[in-house]
């Protein structure tokens, strides 16, 4: 069975709220006004600071599902498709990056797991080179928000999907590998065999020191265009050698075949 690598997004991939990043944009391209702009920024600024407890995340869920009711779907799409490279990449950790290489080396699909709306996670995964994503499904109405929440992926609800996708997939949970920098992952990472806190909250080093979960610690944001490539990594290295000597011997035999 195959393993695979479930990423967090938010402070875990990128240094930032992914759904909260496009408040700019979504304000130049007439989504929201000036205050509900500096309400974001504000809730912003609380989630960059005080960590993402149940409260926060309540609170932030509240703001987002009363701040897209009424908004035009194919609108949102095409703000986070025109903006994405600016808003996200500068954003986006280098070590993150380097480890969804090294993961994709050995072998294993990349997942993003995100509470965020599918329409900025996805083309965030896209962007990343993950395999696939799982976030939070927002209910539609003729092309535009409600402001319900259909799916809401988050604690709880996220192992749920990590299983449900291991399922579907035939991933082996027990080989596969986990990154959250949260408290709220905790049911999420404790899914996975190989689960990692990375820059974590106050709470979730306290679980990881209990259970023995190494921390991780992500400071270089950097634009992608920009990354030197990583150097190949051993599983690279170990797969290329297998692909080179499967050549040269598939080579051998098909002379020899020529030459009879």
């Amino acid at each position: 069975m195959p393993a695979a690598a479930f990423f967090d997004l938010d402070k875990t991939i990128i240094a930032t709220s992914s759904s909260l990043a496009f408040t700019k944009p979504f304000k130049a391209g007439g989504l929201i006004g000036r205050k509900a702009a500096l309400r974001a920024a504000y809730a912003q600024l609380v989630f960059l600071t005080g960590g993402a407890n149940d409260d926060q995340m309540e609170r932030l869920r509240r703001f987002m599902s009363q701040l897209v009711a009424g908004w035009d779907v194919a609108t949102v799409r095409e703000v986070v498709a025109e903006t994405l490279h600016h808003v996200v990449e500068p954003l986006v950790y280098a070590e993150a990056v380097t480890l969804i290489e090294e993961h994709h080396a050995a072998g294993r699909e990349v997942i993003i797991v995100s509470a965020s709306g599918s329409e900025v996670v996805g083309p965030i995964a896209e962007l990343l080179g993950a395999d696939h994503s799982i976030a939070t499904q927002l209910e539609i109405v003729e092309g535009r928000y409600t402001g319900v929440i259909d799916r809401y992926v988050y604690a709880e609800e996220k192992a749920r999907a990590v299983r449900e996708l291991a399922a579907e997939r035939g991933y082996d949970l027990a080989e596969s590998f986990g990154y959250s920098d949260s408290v709220t992952d905790v049911p999420m990472l404790s899914e996975v065999g190989h689960p990692f806190a990375v820059n974590p909250d106050k709470e979730l080093r306290r679980v990881a020191g209990e259970r023995g979960w190494p921390v991780l610690v992500f400071l270089r944001p950097v634009t992608l265009r920009s990354r030197v490539p990583a150097k190949p990594t051993l599983a690279a290295l170990a797969i290329g050698g297998a692909l080179t000597v499967g050549g040269l011997a598939w080579m051998t035999v098909r002379r020899r075949r020529v030459s009879a």
